[in-house]
């Protein structure tokens, strides 16, 4: 779905991403993270166009990218950003601005088939007791529920999701993550999500990208890229790494300041 080849870009004369080779078959759940500043962000932003490959280019279905407008990005590509302001609108109405790219020239309200297409969204998120709240009174997991709910609204063929757990506490982290899993599995949505969490990231993502100073370091299955030297290669801290006795997958311990100065002065 989405291929990524020698993609070098940034911003003014910044390079931030440098000679990127990225591939997303359909159906993935795709996982990309790495530290502050790696260029995580920048991934998602050339995949939408909003930030220009210097050198390089970005497919999407085969289709380079540069000869695709906007509008015909929007409906096979939806994302659902970190954070945005939170107008004076209700649920319904922020999920039917996903509506928008099928708009025509001179249309100004929703069809019938767009408000039919919004109430099946906030129902598949859970959100449909929701459509008449402001957004400004919802919760943080609440908001993020709409904000996937208007991504869907665009009927797309790929999701892409930047940290949209990271405000959350781990009850709602669950609950956007296993959605997000539940659309990719039965509605074979293609998925590409940025996680801080490389313990979210290990038990969700079917394949990750660990970034590194505008590089991928290390591309794989959960069970390649979370290796502890990895990690504490990139992170700069020391770590555990050791199976989730339920899923098998692999789980990242970090070892404070104090337990380390144990450890070396027991051995």
């Amino acid at each position: 779905m989405i291929d990524i080849k020698g993609l070098t870009c940034g911003y003014g004369e910044k390079m931030v991403l440098r000679d990127i080779d990225l591939s997303v078959k359909k159906g993935q759940f795709f996982g990309i993270i790495g530290p502050n500043g790696s260029g995580k962000t920048t991934v998602l932003r050339a995949v939408t166009r909003l930030v220009k490959p210097v050198s390089g280019s970005v497919f999407l279905d085969g289709t380079d990218m540069k000869n695709l407008n906007f509008s015909e990005i929007a409906k096979k590509v939806a994302v659902v950003s970190q954070s945005m302001p939170l107008l004076a609108m209700t649920v319904r109405e922020f999920v039917l601005l996903g509506r928008t790219p099928y708009y025509n020239k001179l249309q100004f309200f929703e069809k019938e088939e767009d408000m039919a297409i919004a109430v099946k969204v906030m129902e598949m998120t859970g959100i449909l007791h929701l459509q008449g709240a402001l957004m400004s009174e919802m919760s943080a997991g609440e908001v993020q529920l709409a904000f996937i709910a208007r991504g869907l609204a665009q009927q797309p063929q790929i999701l892409l999701l930047d940290e949209p757990t990271s405000h959350l506490d781990i009850t709602h982290q669950a609950a956007v993550l296993d959605l997000v899993k539940r659309l990719n599995r039965h509605e074979k949505l293609t998925v590409m999500i940025i996680l801080h969490d490389l313990n979210l990231a290990s038990e969700y993502c079917d394949s990750l990208a660990l970034m590194d100073n505008g590089k991928i370091k290390k591309a794989g299955v959960p069970e390649e890229v979370l290796d502890y030297r990895t990690i504490e290669e990139v992170y700069k801290t020391v770590v555990v790494v050791r199976q989730n006795p339920l899923s098998m997958k692999p789980f990242v311990m970090i070892v404070s300041e104090e337990v380390k100065k144990k450890c070396e002065k027991g051995s």
